[in-house]
């Protein structure tokens, strides 16, 4: 096992390389975000001198628990160590300083703007993509919840305009680290694809509309994570004077919050989020008007990175994921699942309009299919909430013109736990990681024939990444996103195009999202 050592613009880091591939873990591309730099912009990481090693993963911001201690069929998530130190990412490669220009893909961890990390579970890393398509990828810790998303600008003024996006503002700076320093790992500062799952997508969707990452990347790719909009100014502000009443933070006592530790802080947060009624412990990026002028999809696609071609999909059981945590799965009567839909439309329309539409929803979905039993109804229509707000992005980037959207959707079912979780949320991502021979996805079964999807999952997203067009030799021709045929990728062992997948159940949603 050999330790390569790259000059970055901050100082020299040492890595490893085993099997042909020069892995770098831990880098610092941003200073500590304690002390005068909470709810700051991140700032640079102080030059050093010498050889650091970036041999293990760094630290991931504080996260409430089930960022750090779930452990379900995906094994550990990988939070070992929490810290306000975490402006930390990861890169594989098979060159260095070669002068070669490979396609770059940064990846961007789930678990909603709250949770996880880039060390998230085995398959998020990048060793199979770099080696099997000579591609280089980068994956990023970065400010989460209270510590990325605490909108104080309209309380505190100009001083924390920023401090409702610095989460989005720490992938930024990821993104320029990339550009400056890309280049000495093999990679093309000029061809960079950002792409991420559940949260993750949500974050590149809201890349797309930033002002500060543009020219940063060049394709995007948006996994069961559409976010068509981010969360007013009005609601971001009511939800951190929560917070502040919390800690007894008032004008006066602003520096309180940089002084306080950070178990401090996050205890506060913890304490809101107990609270059900109670919006103030989910923080996610804000509308400021400057670092996020717009919703990236809402009414239309924010016009920043209009030349930017995208792909985006879901997976067809998506729900089921959410579903396994809830006592009642498989067991729903359908009083209760009628008031699982409601509680669901309720977070969009008011109680009334909520009631109306659910029992719509509910005969639609009753009408495509018979005998279908609540859990599958439950199961369907919650799903098929992340599908609809994925149409709706790709229908609003088609209607910019500038750049193609790609959409997709991942039927292929999981036999674990006998088959009850299909096509769940998340499932695809190995497929897309190509890591298909590793414990930790057991669940994906031992067939050989995975193999061949993983190959069609992540060849187009390779091939995407390299010139802005997912087609390869192992998918069928796949055409651009249009709002008349509506053409699909539907993955599974034989992929296939279908135009306006389960069209009658689409149309039940207009006017919903």
């Amino acid at each position: 096992m050999k330790e390569p050592a790259v000059e970055t613009v901050y100082g020299k880091v040492r890595g490893i390389t085993t099997d042909g591939l020069h892995i770098f873990k831990g880098i610092h591309y941003g200073a500590s975000t304690a002390g005068k730099n909470r709810f700051m912009p991140p700032q640079p990481p102080a030059p050093w001198s010498g050889i650091k090693d970036a041999i293990e993963y760094g630290p991931s911001c504080w996260q409430p628990p089930e960022g750090t201690t779930r452990i379900g069929f995906w094994g550990s998530t990988g939070v070992d160590a929490m810290s306000e130190d975490c402006l930390v990412l990861n890169v594989w490669t098979r060159g260095l300083k070669d002068n070669k220009k490979r396609p770059v893909l940064v990846w961007i961890h789930g678990g909603g703007f709250r949770t996880e990390s880039a060390n998230h579970t085995p398959f998020y890393s990048g060793a199979e993509l770099a080696k099997t398509y000579d591609v280089v990828v980068v994956s990023v810790n970065h400010r989460l919840g209270i510590f990325g998303y605490l909108h104080l600008g309209e309380i505190f003024g100009e001083r924390y305009t920023s401090s409702g996006n610095a989460g989005m503002l720490d992938l930024v700076e990821a993104l320029k680290w990339v550009r400056d320093n890309i280049a000495q790992f093999g990679g093309d500062p000029g061809n960079v694809m950002i792409f991420g799952e559940s949260g993750g997508g949500a974050k590149v969707s809201t890349l797309l509309a930033m002002p500060a990452s543009k020219g940063l990347f060049h394709r995007a790719v948006i996994q069961s994570g559409p976010g068509l909009r981010g969360k007013t100014s009005e609601d971001a502000t009511r939800a951190a004077k929560e917070f502040l009443d919390v800690v007894h933070v008032t004008p006066a006592r602003i520096d309180w919050l940089h002084e306080m530790k950070a178990y401090v802080i996050y205890l506060a947060w913890m304490s809101l989020s107990q609270g059900a009624e109670r919006a103030g412990g989910e923080m996610s990026p804000v509308v400021d008007g400057e670092v996020l002028p717009v919703h990236p999809f809402d009414p239309v696609a924010a016009p920043t990175a209009a030349d930017v071609p995208v792909i985006v999909g879901t997976n067809k059981d998506e729900w089921l994921f959410m579903m396994m945590r809830d006592p009642k799965f498989g067991q729903y009567d359908e009083e209760t699942m009628r008031q699982r839909v409601i509680a669901a439309l309720s977070q969009r329309l008011n109680d009334k309009v909520a009631v109306e539409r659910a029992d719509d929803l509910i005969a639609g979905y009753r009408r495509t299919r018979p005998g279908a039993t609540p859990h599958d109804i439950l199961a369907a229509i919650g799903s098929d909430r992340m599908r609809i707000a994925s149409i709706r992005l790709a229908e609003r980037k088609g209607a910019a013109g500038k750049a193609p959207a790609y959409m997709y959707l991942f039927t292929w079912e999981s036999e674990v736990s006998r088959g009850r979780l299909k096509s769940a949320h998340s499932f695809e991502i190995p497929f897309v990681f190509n890591y298909m021979n590793d414990p930790s996805v057991l669940f994906l079964g031992d067939k050989p024939e995975r193999l061949k999807l993983a190959a069609a999952m992540s060849g187009a997203w390779t091939t995407f990444a390299a010139s802005g067009k997912p087609n390869h030799k192992g998918i069928p021709q796949w055409p651009a996103y249009n709002s008349e045929k509506r053409p699909t990728m539907m993955f599974n062992i034989e992929s296939k195009v279908e135009n306006d997948p389960f069209s009658e159940e689409r149309k039940l949603w207009e006017g919903i999202i």
